[in-house]
């Protein structure tokens, strides 16, 4: 939608004819009905950015601002057409890292189901062969019977615990205090934290990038980047940053003190301060950021994916020994 609203006003057309071209492309009726709204508010006087904040649920703060400056500097065909690249770019990321992580959940989650069945249902009618024949049975193959009956006889409690503990691990992430705890435990895990905090990072610096090179003012493009951020640690970080650059600090200095951005980004920012291409810089910065997230999630994958099958492996080997073992036993 961004793109095809870019190509239209750089084509000549009027913002009323442009949005009127938009709603006979779209299909979707809600999309018609917040174009067809938002065509409304520019007719009757409003900027389009001002229009777009009544739907600022559909249209981020970072979004409205680009477009408030495109607006205000007489480039918003430009500016649009940059955001509808860094939107892509910033969607082809998140599936990326979507997808990464969706095999290793799919396998684990039918790992745990299928061992689950065979405890549950397989293992209780092999095993009761043993039992009746009053023979003294392995401590692996007791274990495994233990194991059994405490899954049917607590499973239903264990789900219903599982399930009470996601929920209230749900409501007491809505609370800042805890969220902000559990964000700043997550970038402390080996190999997962560096991940969020380059994500994180590569978020910031490209929206930082667009905002700067679309004429947003450095403090409010700064707060407008921050909330472009999933964690709560970068985002205060990011927060104490402004602070300082308002108080006439460098960016580049003010980043270094919250310790939470790579040296090499860093150095970057500085080199754009002094050089004036500051913009090219961030950009340059996201991509570095990117492409060493998608190296990490690459080794990450293929460390995960054998281990995962070992382990598998295992639970599956140490259930077929406890069943063979009395087999052997009673061959003897």
């Amino acid at each position: 939608l961004t793109r095809q609203l870019a190509t239209l006003l750089a084509s000549g057309l009027t913002m009323e004819h442009a949005l009127t071209a938009l709603i006979e492309e779209v299909s979707a009726m809600k999309t018609r009905e917040v174009l067809g709204d938002g065509k409304a508010e520019v007719t009757g006087g409003l900027s389009l950015a001002a229009a777009l904040g009544i739907y600022g649920r559909h249209f981020p703060d970072y979004y409205r601002a680009l477009v408030r400056g495109g607006e205000e500097s007489g480039a918003l065909p430009k500016v649009l057409q940059h955001l509808a690249d860094y939107l892509d770019a910033r969607q082809a990321l998140h599936q990326k890292t979507s997808l990464a992580l969706l095999y290793p959940a799919l396998v684990t989650f039918v790992a745990i189901c299928v061992v689950t069945g065979l405890l549950v249902y397989v293992v209780p009618q092999i095993v009761q062969v043993f039992q009746q024949s009053r023979q003294s049975l392995p401590l692996l193959t007791r274990g495994l019977i233990a194991v059994s009956v405490f899954l049917r006889g607590a499973g239903p409690w264990l789900a219903g615990i599982g399930v009470c503990a996601a929920l209230g691990a749900r409501i007491a992430l809505r609370s800042d205090r805890h969220r902000r705890r559990w964000h700043a435990f997550l970038l402390r895990l080996p190999g997962l934290g560096p991940a969020i905090r380059g994500l994180n990072t590569s978020r910031f610096a490209s929206t930082l990038a667009i905002l700067v090179g679309g004429g947003v003012p450095l403090l409010a493009a700064l707060d407008y980047s921050a909330r472009a951020m999933s964690n709560m640690v970068m985002h205060d970080g990011i927060k104490a940053a402004i602070e300082r650059v308002r108080e006439g600090e460098g960016l580049a200095h003010a980043l270094s003190a919250t310790r939470i951005f790579p040296p090499l980004m860093l150095h970057l920012v500085g080199s754009g301060e002094s050089s004036g291409k500051l913009e090219h810089m961030l950009e340059r910065a996201a991509q570095l950021e990117t492409q060493t997230l998608e190296r990490r999630l690459a080794v990450l994958l293929t460390l995960l994916e054998p281990v995962m099958i070992l382990v598998m492996g295992g639970v599956v080997l140490v259930i077929v020994l406890a069943i063979l073992l009395p087999i052997m036993e009673i061959n003897q």
